[in-house]
């Protein structure tokens, strides 16, 4: 064989030698790279569609579609799962008085005192809006009786101003603090008098106040009792309760 051929054969060898034991450093060095890198995870998935579900347990909340919820929550909805303004299912459910639909969520676990940004719970704005049920439940269910909402107030505060007698009979047997001032300077008995008609809805509410032993003399910020506002609103019936308990 000539000379020439034979160099010219033994340089395609080694060059395709060279070649080969390059491509083999590289897929080595894949391999080692792939057994060294994190493994992928589900989480951002699982995040996003639990996300997804939670958006749509604060929709059906909200209509107050039980059977929507109930199914929601056997597929892993987040129970305490937050809208923008930071509202719950159960806040939801509260607002629309969906007293089925909250039931269902306190089973799996739903906190009737998470707050939104307007500072309202669950337990709260049943208190504030009259939802005796959820009241009732929000109490079988771990209520913060000194929860307060943005003006300093209990759950029993505006239950008393607007006149609802079973949820402020409820929270007052329930041991909220009957003698509580808000950031008005007002207790429940003052809410009862000042912002109220003294019609019979307030009445038997004071009748309770004094039965729970609400103290009847605590003066408002400028230092006016109930019974001076009584007085000062022509409120005879809260005038002759209140002085039939001893207040001055």
């Amino acid at each position: 064989m000539p000379l020439p051929y034979m160099r010219s054969t033994l340089t395609a060898v080694l060059g395709l030698s060279v070649l080969l034991a390059t491509g083999l450093a590289a897929s080595q060095s894949a391999t080692a790279s792939n057994a060294m890198a994190p493994p992928v995870l589900a989480g951002d998935g699982q995040n996003g569609s639990n996300q997804t579900l939670g958006q749509a347990l604060l929709a059906a909340a909200d209509k107050g579609d039980v059977v929507a919820v109930r199914d929601l929550l056997a597929r892993g909805a987040p129970v305490n799962a937050q809208d923008a303004q930071g509202s719950t299912p159960l806040l939801r459910a509260t607002a629309g008085n969906h007293i089925e639909v909250a039931r269902s969520l306190l089973l799996h676990g739903a906190d009737t005192n998470l707050k939104n940004q307007q500072q309202d719970s669950a337990y709260l704005l049943a208190g504030a809006q009259g939802r005796l049920e959820i009241v009732r439940m929000a109490l079988s269910y771990g209520a913060d009786l000194k929860s307060l909402n943005r003006y300093g107030g209990t759950a029993l505060i505006p239950a008393c101003e607007r006149g609802h007698v079973e949820t402020a009979q409820a929270l007052i047997a329930a041991g909220v603090n009957v003698d509580h001032v808000n950031r008005l300077g007002w207790t429940c008995l003052m809410e009862a008098v000042v912002l109220a008609d003294g019609g019979p809805a307030h009445q038997a509410i004071i009748r309770s106040l004094i039965a729970a032993g609400a103290d009847l003399n605590l003066p408002d910020k400028e230092g006016v009792t109930a019974l001076a506002h009584a007085r000062q609103r022509g409120q005879r019936e809260v005038v002759q309760l209140l002085q039939a308990a001893g207040a001055k």
